[in-house]
């Protein structure tokens, strides 16, 4: 088991690559970073760094993949990963392989951030992000090629809901390609999945500015 360091709290002080690894429970590749006082840790590695590197996490970090960052030091236009929904909790979004987001812009007492889906959100100015992209791109482009190799992975076979018994799932029963059967689709568990489903008293729906598809919050 491979122990990344999400949390980048090792501040002020320089390391150096020394290996790509990978990690087979996770789709990007990890860094082995040798710092300047002894210690190993593995970081997600980003898309460009090399053995040899050097990488940093600082609030005077240079703007170089795998340097960490608080989002008031990064400047607007920036693509980050690996980034801090809560101050110090250590990173949460944007870990998967291939993945960016961008600094959108500052207001008041936020970090605005454009995240992969499209949704721009508020982030604490104070919350940490590492700059660049995750790295091993090319993850989402792997054939796996058969049945077994996804059994492999603990990936278990998946039937449609109507294919099912009516029993087992809402969208299920009717004479042969009957489709859905009923008048809104709904979850295994009877509740609604079209349109808005998103929680509305869900904590974080203050911090959304603009959610995927270009619909704008209110300010609030």
């Amino acid at each position: 088991m491979r122990e990344v360091d999400f949390k980048r709290d090792k501040y002020d002080v320089w390391g150096k690559v020394e290996a790509i690894d990978y990690d087979p429970n996770r789709n990007a590749d990890l860094a082995m970073i040798l710092y300047e006082d002894g210690e190993r840790r593995y970081i997600l590695s980003p898309h460009g760094l090399k053995k040899g590197d050097k990488i940093i996490s600082s609030e005077a970090a240079p703007i170089e993949p795998g340097n960490a960052l608080p989002l008031s030091a990064i400047p607007v236009g920036t693509e980050i990963h690996n980034i801090e929904i809560t101050k110090g909790k250590g990173a949460q979004m944007v870990r998967g392989a291939g993945s960016v987001a961008t600094v959108f812009g500052k207001e008041e007492n936020w970090s605005l951030v454009k995240l992969p889906s499209g949704e721009i959100r508020r982030f604490d100015p104070g919350c940490l992000a590492v700059i660049g992209q995750v790295g091993n791109i090319e993850s989402k482009q792997r054939v796996l090629g058969k049945a077994g190799r996804s059994r492999n992975m603990g990936i278990r076979p998946s039937v449609r809901g109507t294919a099912m018994h009516p029993n087992a799932h809402p969208h299920g029963g009717g004479e042969g390609r009957s489709g859905v059967g009923m008048k809104h689709p709904k979850t295994v568990y009877g509740r609604s999945a079209v349109g808005k489903t998103r929680n509305k008293t869900k904590y974080s729906n203050r911090l959304i500015v603009q959610r995927r598809g270009g619909v704008r919050e209110k300010l609030g």
